[in-house]
């Protein structure tokens, strides 16, 4: 398991890199594991990049990375580690997929880093673990993998599996990592050199608090949105959010408009209309599933507020003919006639 005392130096860890892969994600995982390396004058870790035909891969970012060979290359590893970016949904490569099912085969320890999850879930590497993606991608895995149990924690470790939820959380992954073989003593050092203030934990915040997020500290308004924020694919009625956190339908508008200058409808709407567009650019589920898992019970409908809200069609947002293929009984946004939306 990954944070058990390695048998043998150095601990030889091979990143596998897709096409889009977060640079965010990959550098300071590495970076953690060479200042490990530095600061205790030997060579604890190793790290190898590989890619699926042993080429440069280019980044997110623009920016490509040369890699140390291909797939085979790197399986002689005991630990490997996938990392990709916001479009990890469109990767479907079955050699990758098979060869991750082989690896497990072997006994090897094998991760994530970001939204590589996505692609542990895919070859089904995932069933029975605990795991934790990017909170960005977080609807979206799980309405594509809803029996797979997905956590917000920062990182999971569970047995043969690690996983984490990008950006600097991979410098927690491996500082954690680095304390549990090598002491805390030397993951202080390393946390020191990158003026990283402390050493979070798997149960510390993906996310800044909802306080700092809106600059508001009134507590039943901040008791609403997380109501609202709970109930985003079953919408509470206005009546409902205000009893629940003891107010008057009166209060609660006056809140919202004094506090975040809309009612609370329109940030209601507005929230499940920021859901809905996360479900269309990171999962491939149809525009009426994307209507129904953000409170809409017509496609029609849902299209209409998206295009008033972000400026364009839910098809469109996935560059998307406009239209269906003629003579189908759809709607704009190929999906069924629905019916008056719960909006």
């Amino acid at each position: 398991m990954l944070g058990s005392v390695p048998r043998e130096l150095p601990q030889k860890i091979g990143f596998i890199i897709v096409p889009g892969f977060s640079m965010i994600a990959l550098i300071p995982a590495i970076e953690t594991l060479r200042l490990a390396n530095r600061l205790s004058g030997r060579e604890l870790y190793r790290w190898l990049l590989f890619s699926m035909d042993g080429g440069p891969v280019r980044g997110s970012n623009g920016f490509e990375l040369n890699t140390d060979g291909d797939l085979d290359k790197a399986s002689e590893l005991s630990t490997v580690a996938i990392c990709a970016g916001v479009d990890v949904h469109k990767v479907n490569d079955k050699a990758l997929l098979s060869w991750l099912r082989r690896m497990d085969r072997k006994g090897a320890d094998i991760g994530a880093l970001c939204t590589g999850s996505y692609i542990l879930a895919r070859a089904g590497l995932l069933d029975g673990y605990n795991c934790t993606i990017h909170w960005e991608q977080l609807a979206g895995f799980a309405e594509d993998f809803p029996d797979i149990e997905v956590t917000t924690e920062l990182f999971e470790i569970d047995r043969q599996r690690f996983t984490c939820a990008g950006g600097t959380a991979g410098i927690d992954l491996m500082l954690n990592v680095v304390a549990m073989q090598h002491g805390h003593e030397l993951a202080a050092q390393v946390a020191d050199q990158f003026m990283h203030e402390r050493i979070r934990d798997q149960h510390d915040h993906q996310r800044i608090s909802l306080p700092a997020r809106l600059g508001v500290r009134h507590p039943k308004l901040l008791s609403v949105i997380e109501l609202m924020e709970k109930h985003l694919e079953e919408p509470l009625s206005r009546a409902q959010l205000a009893r629940k956190a003891g107010l008057s339908t009166r209060q609660l508008e006056r809140l919202f408009r004094k506090y975040l200058f809309r009612s609370p409808a329109r940030y209601y709407l507005e929230l499940r209309l920021n859901k809905a567009r996360l479900l269309l650019l990171q999962t491939n589920m149809s525009v009426i599933d994307v209507a129904l898992a953000c409170g809409f019970v017509s496609a029609s409908h849902f299209s209409k507020c998206y295009r008033d809200f972000f400026g364009r069609t839910p098809r469109k947002e996935r560059g998307l003919p406009a239209h269906p293929t003629p003579g189908e009984p759809l709607d704009e946004d190929g999906a069924p006639p629905g019916i008056a939306a719960a909006g």
